[in-house]
């Protein structure tokens, strides 16, 4: 058997004719089936000012579906650091931590998943963007918290982010370039490549390296699109206009977002200039058969510990289907019986 594991990232999609509400009540719905199919964790995302996607808060949602939930893992893919007190991230893991022992996971990531305009109003400042607290800053501070070992220079070191559980969360970096994965690896932090918005093979084999390089015990996750169907023509037709589209924008700073209305939205929120362009997806669609197989070879390529699948699905009975199909339960259910067939 191959040695890696697999879960899911939802994003709360409010698909056509659905509300929001009926999003969220749907993500809750996929957690216990995703529990029930054998995935060994269970992640939310973070996007404002998104009709399209409900999920704006991964803390609030992941605290419902622990409670929803027995054993699969249940975390943030992820909270964007750049807007919130580290403080106050670690105080919000460390009481779900406390609640359900061995079962929190905190994916940190360092995008706005917004708008500038969101991005704002989230830090509600007078200062301007180029004066606030870098990433890495917030990032250095929330790894003291999270270990309880602050510095004893900083105006902080007597400070603890309580209540102190018995298990801290398990950590996660998410990412898309080497920079962040050499940022997770020094921390010692795992990490999290979010390939489904980044196809790039080079990339990826330069990023798997790098970190392992720094942090031999890390563990290397990946994000992908995946899609499962009975036959490959119906899966390819389940995904044929997922795009992704990059905005360029005239400051040398990029974007990459799901959707060309999104992209445009994004450029004009923006105080330059932009341009578009579409990105190559490579879809992992297929039979369950012909997944896996794409998965092995990823896993023995990049040293991929565990999959974070992605499903752009845009039809909930549909979605559905792909996520059991490709499911550990699923997969051992399909091993079976062709050994027996064999025999």
């Amino acid at each position: 058997m191959v040695a890696y594991q697999l879960g899911l990232l939802d994003q709360s999609p409010v698909l056509e004719g659905m509300s929001a509400a009926a999003a969220l009540r749907e993500t809750v719905t996929l957690a216990q089936y995703a529990e029930e199919w054998g995935y060994q964790r269970f992640w939310v995302s973070e996007h404002h000012h998104n009709q399209r996607l409900a999920g704006s808060s991964p803390e609030v949602l992941a605290a419902y579906l622990l409670a929803k939930t027995h054993r699969i893992q249940i975390g943030s893919g992820g909270v964007m650091l750049q807007h919130y007190s580290p403080f106050k991230v670690a105080e919000v893991f460390h009481v779900l931590a406390g609640l359900e022992p061995d079962r929190v996971d905190l994916g940190i990531g360092k995008g706005s998943g917004g708008f500038p305009l969101t991005t704002e109003a989230l830090l509600y400042s007078r200062y301007p963007v180029k004066d606030r607290i870098s990433f890495e800053e917030k990032f250095h501070f929330l790894n003291e918290l999270l270990n309880n070992n602050i510095s004893r220079d900083s105006i902080f070191a007597s400070l603890e982010a309580t209540p102190l559980p018995a298990q801290k969360p398990a950590c996660y970096l998410l990412g898309a370039s080497v920079d962040s994965a050499c940022m997770a690896a020094q921390y010692q932090w795992n990490f999290v490549y979010k390939g489904f918005l980044q196809s790039d093979a080079r990339l990826l084999a330069e990023v798997s390296a790098r970190y392992k390089q720094i942090y031999p015990d890390g563990r290397f996750f990946l994000v992908v699109p995946a899609v499962a169907a009975a036959t490959a023509e119906a899966a390819q037709a389940l995904v044929q206009d997922y795009k992704a589209f990059k905005v360029h924008f005239n400051n040398g700073t990029t974007a990459t977002v799901e959707g060309f209305d999104q992209a445009h939205a994004y450029g004009k929120a923006a105080e330059t200039g932009y341009e578009i362009s579409e990105e190559e997806t490579n879809v992992i669609a297929g039979t369950p058969s012909q997944v896996k197989q794409t998965l092995d070879y990823l896993h023995e390529q990049y040293e991929v510990d565990a999959f974070i699948l992605h499903t752009p699905v845009q039809s909930t009975a549909e979605r559905m289907q792909s996520i059991k199909l490709l499911s550990p339960k699923y997969m051992e259910q399909e091993l079976e019986t062709t050994l027996k067939t064999s025999t």
